[in-house]
């Protein structure tokens, strides 16, 4: 057990219903939880229970529901069966009588290893609480207890919920809200307790893979320090970074006092992946303030019954993302040279979706719940990402900012007035505050750049805010001149599929379909490995016949080549620099 502070189980005694979890896992290998749920003192002659639909963070409906089964209810004293009945897709309710103490049991199937979901084996259990606790609608702001009882003695039980003093793995939410944004992590792993700026930190390691904890401790410390000293403070007693090392995934999900991460074992050597790793970790704890704090009216309180809709996702995950990026540059972890590698790829991915042409910014955060997470083969033609284009949109606030006031302000200075306004006291904002706030600090109006960049699709100008800083865009042709098709393809089973088509070019003109087969270019087969050498014996204007599988049957088109196209673009010093840009370029990004 890992705990920063007890309280006295008198604290929790109420007079109103009382709410009790106890979490067992006799046999994790079955990957099923044993979830009992004691509600005490109950008035009311029909308990409703609800499941959440989603959790804060994840901007999907994830249908938590799903994994429930073996569901009962009884009186807690002499375990009479009560009558219950599911009357929605995640809402039961149980005729409780006179019943004034009930007892639920149910069971949670979870085999799924995310920041988002459950998972339990033979070596942890970790769970959310979204994905794992019913709310009862009325009493979301009561207090609940949660009982974790571990398979052996030898698992430990790390959250940052309290422990109530003097009972073992006994632990206090305030609130259903504070259940949810608590996530736990029970079995065999690693911790390491730290400090930073006297406040307790630890970083919890499920797995196993080339990991070095005491290196990667050092600059986690170093990125907590260069974001408290952007906010002023640490809002917290105790946080815990909770890592699960997989064999590929790669992601996680803030909390208020913790994060989750899930990274791919044998991905912490490379420096470019320990580096990726490392904006990971920036990323998640920035969100410590703007999400779990800093956060739109549309998420002050959570409904987790329906979506919460804001336009303002931009602003909390792109903006985000542009720090995960600028935060390990200030604190030394990486060089100049490497943040401006990063933000040229970011840039390439940007100016490389056809999507950005069809899908607002604003609209982009709007439409998450039906999009984002839900992306297919069409996807990157018809909508853009407000991580990506968010976070340069943030990049070109960043710089109008810092080129009108000679870098005496920049971004920093919004977030901290927004944590000052609405974080601390915890207060919603609009998206009409948010932009009233950038605009009081760069000092002129932007609807002109609100209008363009985030509620039309006007490409992004950089050259026109890089250039006082030094920097320009450069497009980046291969060696050898290689036609525009318009496909990607993928090896599967020996097949070559075709996996994106994009919108309007030759590919889509000349009928080429998403799963088709590729089999041949003028008579010879192809594959993933040769078509662009293929392609560098043709020139713009040259149809060629390709041949494919369309569901089984043999076809095959006619298609006209088009000009090339940049493979990537790079973020470049230009040469010459005046004074003024060499002194701007480094008060942004420091002499490394």
């Amino acid at each position: 057990m890992t705990r920063a502070t007890k309280i006295d189980i008198s604290d929790i005694l109420k007079t109103s219903p009382t709410i009790a979890y106890t979490v067992a896992m006799p046999q994790p290998n079955s990957h099923v939880f044993e979830v009992k749920l004691q509600v005490s003192q109950w008035q009311e002659s029909i308990l409703e229970l609800g499941m959440p639909l989603w959790t804060p963070g994840s901007y999907l409906v994830r249908e938590y529901a799903r994994h429930i089964q073996s569901f009962s209810a009884s009186s807690s004293q002499n375990k009479i069966k009560l009558p219950s009945q599911k009357i929605s897709k995640n809402h039961w309710i149980i005729e409780t009588g006179n019943i004034n103490d009930i007892t639920i049991d149910y069971q949670v199937y979870a085999n799924e290893l995310t920041v988002r979901t459950n998972h339990l084996d033979g070596t942890h259990g970790y769970f959310n609480g979204a994905a794992l606790f019913y709310f009862i609608p009325g009493l979301e702001k009561q207090s609940i207890t949660v009982q974790i009882i571990p398979p052996t003695a030898q698992w430990k039980v790390s959250t940052t919920l309290p422990e109530i003093n003097g009972k073992t793995n006994l632990f206090q939410a305030n609130d259903y809200d504070t259940l949810v944004d608590s996530p736990f992590e029970i079995g065999t792993h690693n911790i390491y307790t730290f400090e930073v700026l006297r406040k307790s930190h630890q970083l919890v390691i499920w797995g196993h893979g080339n990991i070095r904890p005491i290196p990667l401790i050092r600059d986690i410390k170093k990125i907590i320090e260069v974001e408290a000293k952007l906010y002023g403070e640490l809002p917290y007693n105790y946080y815990i970074f909770i890592l699960h090392l997989s064999d590929s995934d790669s992601g996680g999900l803030e909390h208020k006092n913790s994060c989750s991460l899930i990274y791919p074992r044998f991905s912490f050597r490379a420096k470019d992946k320990y580096n990726h790793f490392i904006q990971l970790v920036a990323h998640e704890f920035f969100h410590l303030w703007n999400v779990k704090r800093i956060r739109p009216k549309a998420l002050e309180t959570f409904d987790y019954d329906r979506e919460s809709y804001t336009k303002s996702l931009w602003f909390l995950e792109g903006t985000t993302s542009y720090y995960d990026m600028i935060m390990p540059l200030r604190a030394g972890i990486y060089n100049t040279a490497n943040f401006l590698k990063i933000l040229s790829k970011d840039i390439t991915r940007y100016l490389n979706t056809p999507g950005r042409k069809i899908h607002p910014l604003s609209e982009s955060s709007f439409d998450a719940w039906i999009k984002l997470y839900r992306s297919d083969a069409h996807s990157d033609n018809v909508q853009i990402s407000y991580y990506l284009k968010g976070e340069l949109v943030s990049l070109l606030l960043d710089l109008l900012i810092r080129a009108r006031h000679n870098n005496q302000r920049s971004l920093d200075n919004v977030m901290s007035k927004m944590w000052q306004k609405f974080g601390k006291p915890e207060i919603g904002f609009t998206s009409q505050q948010l932009q009233n706030v950038i605009e009081s600090v760069a000092g002129i109006q932007l609807q002109n750049f609100f209008g363009r960049y985030l509620d039309a699709t006007e490409d992004l100008p950089f050259d026109d805010y890089l250039e006082p800083f030094g920097l320009k865009l450069k497009p980046i042709l291969d060696s050898e001149t290689i036609p525009f098709l318009g496909i990607r393809i993928q090896s599967e089973n020996s097949k070559e599929i075709i996996k994106f088509v994009e919108a309007g070019s030759p590919a889509e003109m000349g009928g080429i379909d998403v799963n088709d087969e590729l089999l041949s270019i003028d008579g010879f087969r192809v594959n993933s490995n040769q078509l662009n050498n293929r392609l560098k014996d043709y020139q713009s204007g040259d149809i060629i016949s390709i041949t494919v599988f369309h569901q089984d049957q043999l076809k095959t088109v006619r298609v006209t080549l088009v000009d090339s196209q940049p493979s990537r673009y790079e973020v470049i010093r230009i040469n010459h620099p005046s004074s003024s840009q060499k002194q701007n370029l480094m008060d942004w990004l420091g002499k490394k």
